[in-house]
């Protein structure tokens, strides 16, 4: 640890130990709450004395003025300007903390808040600083907690912005840890910031070297602007003389005050952080930047801001931020991503690098098609994605799920264009002494370095077996003699081209294949309508149709006046999900009626056709029409299609069903057109034996080419009948089959190992077996 660290910990330490006042009569979890705004009241106040007496005077010139706020603002903070610098503020108030007194502290030091201008202030405000002020001074602990705070030596002369940045970091690291119930929605744990933002500088460090150098840093879930800081320290490591402009927005009010507050301390012009919702009012949308940094919530739906996110995705399309697609409404996650993607500076001004922390659904979630492929496909067909690190489980305050950090840039160097890492670093973590939350891992500065090594080097690393502690296993219950082998903790690399990740997904028919018969029992269902109501009628008739007759002169066939409000009960008992439209159909006679006629016509069918069973689907048309003629009956759209589910049934024993003749042309069995007796038939297909088969993506191959050989090779060869559909095409190149892209990580990294051996588990249970033998005899003895 640098001196310069250690005596920021320190400091740290001792604006930390307000804490002991606090004990008692605050919760932990409101300790930071109320040291943060004090630590920033008294740097501000340190920073302005310099100033403070031309402050002063200028405001009272500018009282006789009678300007707006925002004018006096504007002339008063050029009153601030001391050897060469103006401030970003400052405060018309002839207070400080050590004039606030003891008798009246509270509204003094309200007083003194309010006098700071607006964006200071607003800080305090969203810190809901007021409200702790109240409490501290019902508590008797205001004046102690000011006399404190007012022994601590802030100004510029004692520590330096970057310095207090320092110490306000570590101010919000203990209120994080603090506060670890929520921590997770608002603090990424330091050693993630470290490595993300390490990954996405370390390709730019000779630039950053150079004299005069003026970069802009963003994250639109900035929480309390750990990434920000953590980009700004990195920078002022290789380049202290370097300029770094931080840019955010949070969603968070008491996150926004504390990331304002920080960048307050560290000199940032505050006013480029934001509080609103990034993804439906993005506040700071004319902008571009260099760098980018941003940990959004994992699988946080965002059904509130739909129709905003669906218009711009319609009406936008690829002139706004949404245009590849959008992903299902339960996980905003690929919202950041591409919210951020068109933040990227233009590759012509010199580009820019992301860094985003995304859990697994990002990686495969979705099929060809879908929302998330289209925006896979979109990153990777545009050549933005550089690496993708998988990061150990148990990591964050709030979830112990499997996390990754993405790697994006518009300016990738010759060797990585078209190609993407993946790097497997799951194993790189050690446990920590005490958890914070689901936080139980953390990764030192050497497993940082063993990531960022790999990735600067751009190489591949074959699984190498890490110095890892073995997981401490339980030691309670019986120990198995022969325990399974625990894989090894291993760390590995993999380059591939962009392509290889995606796929084509062709649809595979099959033919319809059915049967008919006009028996007895097939006829007889035409008495009931299809579901909703083929139950429901099937009970009435049952309950209540004993008197019923199919004879022409039976007038009370379907009337159920007088029981309705029986059915109606055994309805809301047995049927609950019959909705009250079907309910008034299935007590109207006129329903009844119908199926009853339909019924009628399908039995004269039958004295017509028979009852035998007919194995060719394609002679029932034929059947159906000279039956009709020969009984002089006509039958409706609607009954035609009754009488035919009822009396047909999918049968692979039968013919093929043919859906049309093709005439002069030619047959092509590859795709559904097959030559039968000189004859190009297409048959219809058996949704029920639809497939689909994903065809890996090769630019060296054709389309056409790629499909038809996987599916002579994959296909064909079990079962022959089959053809792909040409009619199922991509909407961008319009070739046969979807294109869909998904990062299967895992499957990449995964290392077989093989099971026990069938011996060793016979041993464990011929034990188990005799020791279970032996209670049930003491039982018995």
């Amino acid at each position: 640890m640098s001196d310069q660290t250690s005596a920021s910990n320190n400091l740290a330490a001792y604006c930390w130990s307000i804490a002991d006042l606090l004990r008692g009569d605050f919760k932990q979890s409101q300790y930071g709450r109320i040291i943060l705004p004090f630590t920033l009241l008294r740097r501000l106040e340190c920073v302005l004395e310099e100033t403070k007496e031309t402050v002063l005077g200028e405001h009272e010139e500018l009282l006789k003025l009678d300007l707006p706020e925002e004018a006096q603002e504007k002339l008063l903070l050029r009153a601030t300007q001391h050897n060469g610098n103006t401030l970003s503020f400052f405060n018309t108030s002839k207070m400080d903390l050590s004039k606030l007194g003891q008798a009246g502290i509270k509204d003094n030091l309200e007083s003194y808040i309010q006098s700071f201008s607006k964006d200071a202030r607003e800080i305090f405000e969203y810190f809901n600083f007021a409200e702790f002020i109240a409490q501290l001074n019902d508590a008797d602990l205001l004046f102690s907690i000011v006399k404190k705070v007012r022994q601590t030596d802030l100004s510029p002369k004692a520590i330096s912005n970057h310095d207090m940045g320092l110490v306000f970091e570590e101010l919000i690291r203990r209120f994080a840890e603090g506060s670890n119930e929520t921590a997770g929605e608002h603090f990424t744990p330091r050693d993630i910031v470290r490595l993300t933002t390490s990954l996405v500088f370390m390709e730019d460090d000779d630039a950053l070297t150079k004299p005069g150098i003026i970069r802009t840093i963003y994250d639109p879930t900035a929480g309390t602007g750990g990434f920000l800081s953590s980009g700004m320290e990195y920078v002022h490591e290789l380049n202290p003389q370097a300029v770094m402009r931080a840019f955010g927005q949070e969603l968070n009010p008491e996150s926004y005050a504390i990331c304002k507050a920080d960048m307050l301390i560290k000199g940032q012009d505050v006013t480029n952080i934001k509080l609103g919702n990034t993804l439906s009012n993005d506040q700071l949308y004319a902008d571009k930047f260099d760098y980018m940094l941003s940990n959004p919530p994992f699988g946080v739906d965002w059904k509130k801001i739909e129709s905003t996110i669906k218009d711009e995705n319609t009406l936008k399309g690829y002139d706004g931020r949404f245009g590849p697609g959008l992903p299902r409404v339960s996980d905003g996650s690929l919202l950041f991503l591409m919210h951020l993607i068109s933040k990227l500076r233009d590759a012509s001004e010199g580009g820019g690098r992301i860094g985003i922390i995304l859990n697994g659904s990002p990686l495969f979630t979705g099929g060809a098609g879908s929302g998330e492929s289209e925006i896979r496909r979109y990153i990777l067909e545009a050549d933005l994605l550089e690496t993708i690190v998988a990061l150990p489980t148990d990591m964050f305050y709030n979830t112990g799920i499997a996390t990754y950090v993405w790697v994006l840039s518009n300016k990738k160097a010759d060797e990585r264009k078209g190609k993407v890492q993946l790097i497997n670093g799951a194993n790189l973590c050690g446990k920590m002494r005490k958890s914070l939350g689901s936080k139980r891992n953390e990764m030192s500065s050497e497993d940082i370095a063993t990531i960022t090594r790999s990735f600067g080097a751009f190489e591949v690393v074959d699984a190498r077996e890490l110095d890892k502690p073995a997981e401490q296993k339980s030691n309670r219950g019986r120990q198995s003699a022969n325990p399974k082998a625990e894989a090894p903790k291993t760390f590995a690399s993999k380059i591939f081209a962009t392509h290889e990740f995606g796929y084509r997904r062709i649809t595979i028919e099959r033919p319809l294949r059915e049967s008919y018969q006009f028996s007895d029992e097939r006829i007889a269902e035409l008495r009931f309508a299809p579901k909703p109501l083929n139950a429901p009628m099937k009970w009435v008739y049952e309950a209540y149709g004993e008197s019923w007759s199919d004879a022409a002169d039976c007038e009370n066939y379907g009337v159920l006046a007088e029981h309705e409000a029986d059915i109606r009960k055994h309805l809301k008992t047995h049927f609950s999900d019959l909705k009250e439209a079907k309910i008034k159909e299935l007590l109207d006679q006129k329903i009844w009626a119908a199926q009853k006629q339909c019924l009628l016509k399908a039995k004269q069918l039958q004295s017509e056709i028979g009852t035998a069973q007919c194995d060719d689907m394609n002679g029932y048309e034929a059947a159906i029409k000279a039956a009709c003629k020969a009984q002089g009956i006509t039958l409706e759209a609607k009954e035609k299609k009754q009488i035919t589910t009822a009396v047909s049934w999918k049968n692979p024993a039968a013919e093929k069903v043919i859906k049309k003749l093709h005439k002069n042309t030619e047959a092509n069995p590859l795709y559904g057109l097959f030559d039968v007796d000189g004859q190009t038939l297409e048959y219809k297909p058996d949704g029920d034996l639809r497939d689909n088969e994903n065809v890996a993506l090769d630019p060296s191959q054709t389309v056409n080419a790629l499909n038809e050989a996987y599916f002579k090779k994959e296909v064909q060869p079990h079962v022959p009948d089959a053809w792909i559909d040409a009619s199922k095409t991509d909407d961008k190149d319009q070739e046969v089959g979807i294109v869909g892209y998904e990062i299967p990580f895992n499957r990449h990294f995964y290392q077989y190992q093989p099971p026990r051996d069938l011996e060793a588990i016979d041993a464990d249970l011929d034990t188990v077996s005799a020791e279970i033998m032996n209670l049930l005899q003491e039982v018995h003895s």
